[in-house]
């Protein structure tokens, strides 16, 4: 089936031209793909469709991409932001055993149909945002079976919703109580359950938390060695709370991303310049935790490193659901422009997660693509608690949440 959608504004993200904005544009579907796109005057004469379609003039943009997120778990922690609003830091309620380990607890106790009704309806909210596309960490298991079990209720996400899921192994997300003293031992399970991970078709990467409450850049090498041994791409979780120096490390390890970044140093960013990596910036995280520590924008800005946008969504640091949102956060907060913050969740999402083959609109690439009641992007950057999608399409079929 190869239908045209004519008379549509086009944001395609393709090239240096600002938005790569086509005014009055036309895409052609052919099945999973884009087969043209273009200004609506320059459609080649022998064009064959099956159907055509008059967008009457919307906003149309590469279907967004969530590349940082930890939509599987049980419970929540409501509890706890009550108590940092008391005054009590993340780094004290952890150390006490709230935070991840609270987390871990209920979801180890709750059942898979459980783990996999809350998070498809986590996942509906960001669909009908315009989200095509979804990275979805483990890292509340902390067992070889529960960590497989979360693993694999992402992998379902992907199959019974419409939308592309990515699952990340982040088994190296906190020390697990059977392992309290003990950093390097858990250290040497995980690695141990990655092979069976890879072979049940669970993981397309591998994460690693870097902080003075997580782990060691010496254990993340490892974590990270292990991942290259199987062919597995790395990412990490880096100077969130602290400069460890794991976004340089990462990097020299040919990360896709390194995430968070608030404490990056200068050479965290020339290394991660030099590698390629891309730095995915949490607005709703540093929003959530009051942080005050900026990430170092101007100096990825200037180095020419691609900074990506998510919501990270989790229950204790970002339980938000919105990356429309998040597109508002980034430039308020952190100072980017509404381009670079679009780009950050179309072109530099995609890349974040080793795909090619979105965040842009161009012939051949898939065709996801959200149609907005707007007249330009910079419209949902500047509006908070507000959602123009219309339509959304993911490999050329319009869906529904």
């Amino acid at each position: 089936m190869r239908t045209l959608y004519r008379h549509a504004r086009l944001a395609t993200m393709t090239d240096e031209r600002p938005w790569g904005w086509i005014e009055r544009g036309a895409l052609l579907v052919d099945g999973e793909r884009l087969a043209w796109t273009g200004a609506d005057d320059a459609l080649p004469a022998a064009l064959r469709t099956d159907a055509e379609i008059d967008l009457g003039g919307a906003l149309v943009t590469p279907g967004l991409i969530d590349c940082h997120t930890h939509l599987v778990y049980g419970g929540d922690r409501a509890a706890e932001f009550e108590l940092r609003l008391q005054g009590a830091s993340y780094e004290a309620i952890a150390r006490a055993g709230g935070g991840i380990r609270s987390t871990l607890l209920a979801t180890r106790q709750a059942s898979d149909e459980q783990l996999f009704a809350g998070a498809a309806a986590r996942a509906r909210c960001l669909i009908a945002e315009g989200v095509t596309t979804l990275e979805i960490k483990s890292g509340y298991g902390l067992t070889e079976t529960h960590e497989a079990r979360c693993l694999a209720v992402a992998r379902r996400i992907g199959r019974e919703l419409p939308l592309t899921v990515r699952t990340t192994s982040l088994a190296a997300h906190a020390l697990p109580p059977e392992f309290e003293g003990r950093p390097d031992d858990y250290v040497d399970a995980l690695i141990e359950w990655l092979p069976g991970q890879v072979a049940a078709g669970l993981v397309d990467a591998v994460d690693a938390f870097c902080e003075t409450i997580g782990f060691t850049p010496a254990q993340t090498g490892r974590v990270f060695a292990a991942a290259k041994r199987l062919g597995l791409p790395v990412k990490l979780h880096a100077e969130q709370l602290s400069d460890q120096g794991g976004a340089a490390l990462a990097a020299r390890l040919g990360a896709l991303s390194c995430d968070h970044l608030e404490h990056l140093s200068a050479e965290g960013v020339a290394a991660m310049a030099a590698a390629g990596s891309v730095a995915v910036l949490l607005p709703g995280a540093y929003y959530f935790l009051r942080d005050t520590h900026l990430p170092p924008v101007p100096a990825l800005r200037q180095a020419g490193v691609p900074m990506a946008l998510a919501t990270d969504h989790n229950p204790g640091t970002s339980p938000t659901l919105s990356l429309l949102l998040m597109l508002n956060m980034a430039c308020t907060l952190f100072r980017l422009t509404p381009e670079e913050a679009w780009r950050g969740i179309t072109v530099h999402g995609a890349r974040a997660l080793g795909l090619a083959d979105r965040g842009r609109l161009a012939a051949g690439l898939r065709a996801d693509f959200a149609v907005w009641d707007a007249e330009h992007p910079r419209e949902m950057a500047y509006r908070f608690g507000h959602n123009p999608c219309r339509r959304s399409f993911h490999g050329g079929v319009e869906r529904s949440a």
